[in-house]
């Protein structure tokens, strides 16, 4: 096995590029990259169209179909307002934890995976092994929806796919989707004496969250029968409504921020077709009656499909065999891994750490959940010699 301090070292290498969302993962994606081809790895480099970021797409082993896919996401959540007892950019290792800003979520299973690499280049494996690192999954999966998107159609891909994420290595077979919307109201400004002359935006957009509030209840008896997520229905949450300037001054624009969790995609088009009507049919004409020029218009910000629970889950059997694990379980966080399902992968999460740790100050990770990680790699790499 790759000792663990190589992996410890390596891991505080990463932790000292500030890859928040906000800013480029270039510098990491091309470090990682280097480390990749020096195992012999065969390495692409994907930049999104400001060249700011960028996704990394490797392979080591035969160029034939199946194999297995390790991802994970290169940005970390900010940590502004957060206070730290130490630097978050510079690792602390202290009583067996290993502290900074990403070392669960998601670094230490990059980590782990890229020191694993010259173990995989050694060994004569039948199945190749491929790696994904994404950019800016922390502001809806956008890397990795856009590497999906060069991916698909390829003859060469992985048959299964082990996304990484923090759940103390516990096999993860299901979680749900997340939507999140924006959603913009156009109204008509005026005198707060005169209501009646002006379209009062912020008033539309709380009947539409008073909509979305039937909707979360109607969802509810919608659950899918035998449905294991916790809670086990589609869920809606109304996260912010902004608008207007002054008590007496009849506001003329408006947002709802709001999101669902989708347990099933029927829910999502449920929820969609039924604000559609509601805006097309009450909201719109009542607002055009009195200015022609009033608009709603909703946003998508990210729709991220979930991991959906399969009879049928080679992954998750691979993975349960890996971990000595006598069954696989849910979480109500979002990943990546319904967009390698969506390639045709059976997908599982498991990695090092706990999301309990993410996007807290002092996140940390346990040194031995990164051992128990590198563990499960090398049982990997003799299962696909």
């Amino acid at each position: 096995m790759t000792d663990l301090p190589t992996t410890t070292a390596l891991l505080a290498e990463l932790i000292g590029f500030p890859t928040v969302s906000t800013d480029s993962n270039v510098a990491l994606i091309n470090h990682l990259a280097a480390r990749l081809e020096q195992a012999g790895a065969r390495v692409e480099i994907f930049h999104d169209a400001t060249g700011a970021k960028a996704n990394l797409w490797a392979r080591i082993g035969p160029d034939v179909a199946g194999g297995v896919l390790l991802s994970g996401h290169s940005d970390v959540v900010p940590v502004t307002d957060q206070a730290w007892s130490s630097d978050p950019f510079d690792m602390l290792e202290e009583d067996g934890r290993l502290y900074g800003r990403g070392t669960c979520d998601m670094k230490g299973f990059i980590a782990a995976a890229v020191a694993m690499a010259p173990l995989f280049a050694e060994r004569a494996l039948t199945r190749p092994v491929h790696f994904c690192f994404s950019y800016d999954e922390e502001t809806g999966c956008l890397g990795a929806q856009a590497l999906a998107d060069q991916l698909r159609g390829r003859a060469v891909m992985p048959s299964m796919a082990i996304v990484g994420e923090p759940t103390r290595m516990r096999v993860i077979e299901g979680h749900k989707g997340c939507y999140e919307y924006s959603t913009h109201f156009t109204g008509l400004e005026g005198h707060g004496s005169g209501p009646d002359q002006g379209v009062n935006a912020v008033e539309y957009a709380a009947r539409y969250v008073g909509r979305l509030l039937d909707l979360k209840d109607q969802l509810r008896a919608r659950v899918p029968e035998g449905s294991r997520f916790e809670p086990a229905w589609t869920t809606i949450n109304t996260g912010a409504l902004q608008g207007g300037v002054a008590h007496n001054v009849i506001p003329g624009r408006a947002r709802v921020d709001w999101e669902m969790r989708p347990v099933q995609k029927s829910d999502a088009e449920f929820v969609k077709a039924d604000l559609a009507g509601y805006c097309a049919h009450t909201l719109l004409p009542a607002m055009r009656a009195v200015h022609p020029e009033a608009g709603i218009e909703t946003e998508t910000i990210a729709e991220v499909d979930g991991l959906e629970p399969a009879s049928e889950n080679e992954a998750r059997d691979v993975a349960m065999e890996l971990t000595g694990a006598n069954g696989a379980g849910l979480v109500p966080f979002g990943t990546e891994a319904g967009l390698f399902q969506g390639l045709g992968m059976s997908v599982v999460v498991c990695g090092p750490g706990s999301i309990d740790q993410a996007h807290k100050p002092d996140e940390y990770l346990e040194v031995s959940q990164l051992g128990a990680c590198l563990d499960m790699l090398e049982r990997l790499s003799r299962k696909l010699t």
